[in-house]
């Protein structure tokens, strides 16, 4: 069989072996003809195969402009009758998931374009001290990314009821301030509203954008930038407006969500460089930290009961901010995904790290199955970044399977990982490969063993809670952490992370404090 035709048509593996097998298994004769507006081409079994004589012939959905053609018969070229349809069900089945592998790999490459601008806009507002310097530079990455042809980002005067331009890139507009009670101006209705909006060419009147002079197809983005306090109701404090694309068409709603991401940002920037204008540099950089803390905490899921498992897990960073993550993910099937990181630092470096590591986390693990490819395409992406700032990150992601009563892992160099059977005996779950940022082009591994969720308790853990719970001629700090589960594990989850968190705020340590993290998972 060619494998150079199969490859220009497009026909995948799962697809060609799932051919093979139904024609094996059933003792049928199969063809599968590619039909688009040009020719026909047979890509089962392969580019000379003749049309069958006899059987059954089925059109089968493809992409725009091009379908399948199904053919079916039994080996002497009879009707197959009834298993057609089971052919039929299985191979639609495994185009469709072809198509939507295709379409999620195209998701992804611009879901990665998407981080790397979240976390070089990071970056530029943890590093350039002029908010008027880093807006503009916000502006030349969000119009490089989103094709925009102009960019401009207008902050609140609240003293003076008005909108005044911070920054803009592109063509000349407006440099006057917009009264935020104006009944024309997009930019005043956005902040009144703080909802964002996208207006074509047919929505956008004389007064939508003073100033500026709009071409016949232009559209415009617009998006409040908000921030929300550690405690207190989110207030609205900007606006950021894209308009006009160089392509043409109108702005996305994916357009919309990636911008809003950013406002966000922004909106913590605006809030920061307020309480500069107010404070001392020192009481400046300890609000920043704090804020930094709170959106930290927010990025870690809050954790629940999924189906059979019963989760607790907490972060306590050494300072307000720290490189220690945990991510729990509810995955098909019934499936549930638990991932632990340890950044080889602490404190604002390890933050952004740890920030995009679980971005780069609830994307590939929604988009593959294996635990060792999830942590393949997470190490792909986060090289530079590693190398950059030279670090690394112990890494462990379990998928728990409660129907197949599995747990499957890859383990890149975390050393606190364990299974506790019901008696309390604990299984050290080993690594599979070297800490993220070390492992080579041939990495990752993984491992299945069995786990019930009646009987078995998962257990991870950062270093920074054994160190801290080993005293000077103490027992250390991983037998503490072990004997605590077994003393208190039969009071839930909850209880388990809390004492341990107690018991690490009480101890004595006998080395510096870093990060402290816990997760456990038992049956529900």
């Amino acid at each position: 069989m060619s494998a150079g035709p199969l490859r220009r048509t497009g026909l995948d593996t799962t697809v060609r072996d799932t051919l093979q097998d139904l024609a094996d298994h059933l003792s049928l004769d199969i063809r599968l003809w590619l039909d688009d507006d040009q020719r026909s081409v047979c890509v089962w079994p392969n580019e000379y195969a003749a049309p069958l004589r006899g059987g059954r012939s089925v059109r089968l959905r493809g992409r725009p402009g091009r379908s399948y053609r199904l053919e079916v018969s039994t080996r002497d070229g009879c009707d197959p009758g009834d298993v057609t349809d089971l052919v039929v069900n299985a191979i639609t089945r495994m185009l469709e998931f072809s198509q939507e592998v295709g379409f999620f790999t195209h998701e992804l490459s611009e879901r990665y374009e998407e981080i790397n601008l979240l976390y070089s806009i990071s970056e530029t507002l943890g590093s350039v001290l002029a908010l008027d310097e880093a807006g503009r530079r916000i502006l030349e990455e969000l119009c490089d990314v989103l094709g925009a042809r102009r960019g401009s980002l207008w902050v609140a005067d609240r003293d003076e009821d008005r909108l005044l331009l911070k920054a803009s890139v592109g063509e000349d507009g407006p440099r006057g301030p917009i009264p935020v009670q104006d009944g024309d101006a997009v930019t005043a209705l956005v902040f009144r509203e703080g909802r964002p909006t996208i207006a074509g060419p047919d929505q956008l009147g004389v007064g939508s954008l003073p100033g500026v002079t709009l071409e016949a197809d232009d559209s415009i983005l617009s998006v409040p930038i908000r921030y929300t306090p550690p405690s207190g109701e989110a207030r609205t404090v900007g606006v950021i407006n894209l308009i006009g694309r160089r392509h043409g068409g109108i702005f996305t709603a994916a357009d919309q969500k990636l911008l809003a991401a950013v406002a966000s940002q922004v909106g913590a920037a605006l809030e920061n460089n307020r309480l500069v204008r107010q404070s001392l540099q020192r009481e400046r950089m300890a609000r920043e930290m704090e804020l930094a803390h709170h959106l930290q905490q927010k990025l870690l899921p809050e954790v629940e009961r999924f189906g059979r498992a019963r989760i607790a897990a907490r972060v306590e960073p050494a300072e307000l901010v720290g490189g220690d993550f945990y991510q729990v993910l509810r995955l098909q099937d019934g499936r549930i995904g638990v991932m632990i990181g340890d950044v080889s630092s602490h404190g604002f470096p390890a933050a952004l790290i740890m920030a995009l590591t679980m971005s780069a986390a609830s994307i590939y693990a929604n988009e593959h199955v294996s635990p060792a490819r999830v942590l393949r395409e997470m190490d792909d992406a986060l090289m530079d970044e590693l190398e950059t700032t030279e670090m690394y990150l112990t890494l462990f992601y379990g998928v728990l399977d409660p129907k197949a009563y599995t747990l499957t892992y890859a383990n890149a160099g975390h050393p606190h990982a364990f299974l506790l059977d019901r008696d309390g005996e604990a299984r050290r779950l080993e690594a599979t490969d070297p800490p993220v940022g070390f492992a080579g082009p041939d990495a990752y591994g993984q491992r299945e063993i069995s786990w019930s969720p009646e009987a078995d308790l998962l257990l991870l853990f950062t270093d920074g809670l054994s160190d801290t719970l080993t005293e000077a001629g103490g027992a250390p700090g991983e037998v503490i952490v072990l004997d605590t589960v077994r003393e208190r594990r039969e009071d839930g989850p909850e209880a388990v992370v809390e004492t341990l968190f107690e018991r690490a705020r009480n101890a004595a340590p006998a080395i510096p404090s870093d990060d402290r993290t816990a997760v456990v998972v038992t049956g529900g």
